[in-house]
């Protein structure tokens, strides 16, 4: 029977890095996590942005669509107070979920403490679910206990990496910044439009090609398929603007 080839592996290389069949290694639990947590306060501060920035001028400019301070008061508005609810709502749920994290890590020190045997029979018998035999699952839970016990045991019974905690202020900070850049684009679309009528069909392409763009991005960073990505982005936002169109068009024809 004829071996695979063996490509040689260069002094200090990654032998995972090396085995991979384009030389790129695969994401680690801990890069996973760190990098989707940005990715989602990303992602959903420019979708929200976009789309909640692009209703209100939409709507303002259906019911008059010459009204240039209007839009800009409406469009500037919105900016502010999505920022910083965004950033505020960010800051709440990651704080709990740091909050938690402490919570857990020092029950987890506690335990490690005060019920040492108890606690390695629960890494072996972790280890041994993941299909290791006794002996093994033994060996390699007596190795990891003498490495980094509370370590070991964070990550492997609750996949906490005690190092690497969320952090509010980073990803409320990540809310404000996305929100902002992406309610930046609809009301440049819509005040850099000269002609009043053309207005609202340019501001909508720029936010569905926006939203697309958003959609493919976050898509590739998360290893997700593409299309359906794009096509939820393009349909909420889709149906958000005709929501708000429509009803600056009513609040138009009556206040006229």
């Amino acid at each position: 029977m004829t071996e695979p080839s063996k490509e040689p592996q260069e002094p200090g290389q990654d032998p995972l890095e090396a085995a991979h069949p384009n030389g790129t290694p695969e994401p680690h639990t801990g890069d996973v996590a760190g990098k989707l947590n940005w990715l989602r306060a990303g992602v959903l501060g420019a979708n929200d942005g976009i789309v909640s920035t692009a209703g209100l001028v939409v709507g303002v400019a259906a019911a008059n669509p010459a009204a240039t301070s209007a839009i800009l008061v409406a469009g500037v508005a919105g900016v502010v107070s999505g920022a910083v609810s965004m950033a505020l709502g960010e800051y709440v749920s990651v704080s709990t979920q740091r909050d938690t994290e402490k919570a857990l890590i020092a029950k987890e020190q506690h335990e490690l403490e005060h019920y040492p045997d108890e606690e390695f029979a629960e890494l072996v018998g972790l280890f041994r679910n993941q299909g290791l035999s006794k002996e093994t699952a033994t060996q390699v839970a007596r190795e990891v206990t003498a490495h980094d016990a509370l370590g070991s045991h964070l990550q492997i019974e609750l996949g906490i990496d005690k190092e690497q905690l969320t952090n509010p202020w980073q990803a409320a900070a990540a809310s404000a910044i996305s929100f902002t850049a992406g309610a930046v684009l609809p009301i440049l679309a819509m005040l850099l439009t000269p002609v009043p009528a053309a207005r609202i069909p340019v501001t909508v392409v720029v936010v569905l090609l926006a939203l697309a763009l958003t959609g493919v991005i976050s898509a590739r960073l998360g290893g997700a398929p593409k299309t359906r990505a794009v096509l939820r982005l393009l349909i909420g936002g889709g149906l958000g603007m005709a929501i708000t169109y429509g009803i600056g068009m009513l609040m138009g024809v009556s206040g006229g």
